[in-house]
């Protein structure tokens, strides 16, 4: 069977995922992997913690879906079945893995714990099943062939829940099996991943065109968290060099179409990142204020850590309280502070609306003031009326804010839409 004919099922196991006690995020992230592969998910199945109802989805998903990736129920307690289910399906005995036991062993060993006997469990494999290597938990995948009666296979992953440790094995050791399964001489794929903001999702599809369609080489997949658009390009090549020529041409197409939304690359890099690593190649810091009702700014910055570059962040529900705390009138308080903080920049928020809703309105949008004063003292601000759904709308200002920081940081003054203002409101 050929690679690009290969479909795919996902299945989560667990009575968290049945009852609804917890959102199944490892459905959707590895729907999106099987698809930067080339393979079809044609269905999806969750499934609660009873061995026969395992036993029933895995066999109906090995006998329609050439591949069979689940997650869930290879931890030690007794409601962690997979390891029998899949035993029952592939009729083969379960055996003690010496290799697994080991490393079980070692990670028990380098957190000075004695392994409890009941993780040994977690070391037994279906007979004839490959494991697959979990570095960061003790929990090993299996990887198994189920013959259908036809003659044909199906191919049975089995990951772990924990998110962290499956998105590990999936792109080291279940992806690359896969490839070659399918008969595909192409065997090393390489991810990149671009982050943008400013544009909305549509706008962004129709200015990349034929690059986002399914069949384009390498596959180019986009997805939005919070107003950030994240590129995922995905190359699959004879060898890593090969990947990465591909994603170096198409890196290069994208940015000659939207490079001005671009900011940075890396699954986990965000615009706080791209204004930390400008302020320190400059040897600068900021400060930041924000007012109303919410304080995104200051969690962000926060959670780099220690961090030359970042002076601090305050939370007012009003300019005029920043001002009395200051003692100085409300036109000069954003700049006393900036000077009062010993940071070259300082970037606010002016203000963070009410997320009241009413039937005529409801999603909140209104009018926000973002702020950036300069190291002169010169303010810079831009006010854009910014909305949407009460999840996200705060961190959609927030990255606005951010945003319009980094586009103060890099342009000429004279390049700059609105007009510095001799005040901060």
């Amino acid at each position: 069977m050929q690679h690009d004919s290969l479909t795919a099922e996902v299945v989560s196991i667990g009575d968290e995922m049945t009852s609804g006690a917890r959102l199944d995020t490892n459905a959707q992230w590895l729907s999106r992997r099987l698809g930067e592969l080339g393979i079809e998910v044609t269905f999806h199945s969750t499934v609660g913690d009873t061995l026969q109802h395992n036993i029933d989805v895995f066999r109906t998903a090995a006998l329609r879906a050439d591949v069979v990736v689940c997650t869930g129920g290879l931890g030690p307690t007794r409601d962690d079945l997979t390891r029998q289910a899949l035993a029952a399906v592939l009729d083969q005995p379960l055996e003690l893995r010496q290799s697994a036991l080991d490393h079980i062993h070692r990670l028990f060993a380098r957190r000075n714990r004695d392994m409890p006997q009941r993780n040994e469990v977690q070391a037994m494999f279906p007979v004839g099943s490959l494991e697959i290597a979990n570095p960061q938990g003790t929990a090993p995948g299996v990887d198994a062939t189920f013959q259908r009666p036809d003659g044909s296979t199906s191919r049975l992953f089995a990951l772990p829940g924990v998110p962290a440790e499956m998105k590990r094995m999936f792109d080291e050791t279940v992806a690359p099996r896969i490839l070659k399964s399918g008969g595909n001489t192409r065997r090393h794929i390489e991810h990149h991943v671009m982050k943008f903001f400013g544009v909305g999702e549509s706008d962004m599809e129709q200015r990349l065109g034929e690059m986002i369609a399914r069949d384009h080489v390498p596959r180019v997949g986009i997805t939005v968290s919070s107003a950030t658009i994240s590129l995922r390009i995905s190359a699959i090549g004879e060898s890593p060099q090969e990947c990465h020529r591909q994603i170096e041409s198409t890196r290069a197409e994208i940015m000659e179409r939207v490079g001005e939304l671009h900011f940075g690359d890396g699954e986990e890099f965000e615009q706080y990142h791209a204004v930390e690593r400008m302020l320190a190649a400059r040897g600068e810091s900021l400060v930041s204020v924000e007012l109303g009702r919410s304080a995104v700014l200051a969690n962000w910055f926060a959670s780099l850590g220690e961090s030359s570059t970042y002076r601090g962040g305050f939370c007012f529900a009003k300019l005029g309280e920043l001002a009395t705390v200051l003692d100085v009138d409300a036109d000069s308080a954003l700049e006393t502070l900036r000077r009062r903080c010993d940071s070259q920049w300082l970037v606010a928020v002016d203000e963070y609306p009410s997320l009241e809703c009413s039937d005529e309105q409801p999603l909140p949008a209104a009018e926000v003031t973002l702020i950036v004063v300069d190291p002169t003292g010169e303010v810079f601000s831009t006010t854009s009326r910014l909305g949407g759904h009460p999840s996200i709308i705060y961190e959609r200002i927030g990255k606005a804010a951010l945003a319009w920081l980094r586009r103060v940081l890099t342009e000429p003054r004279a390049d700059r839409h609105d007009h510095p203002t001799t005040a901060a409101r």
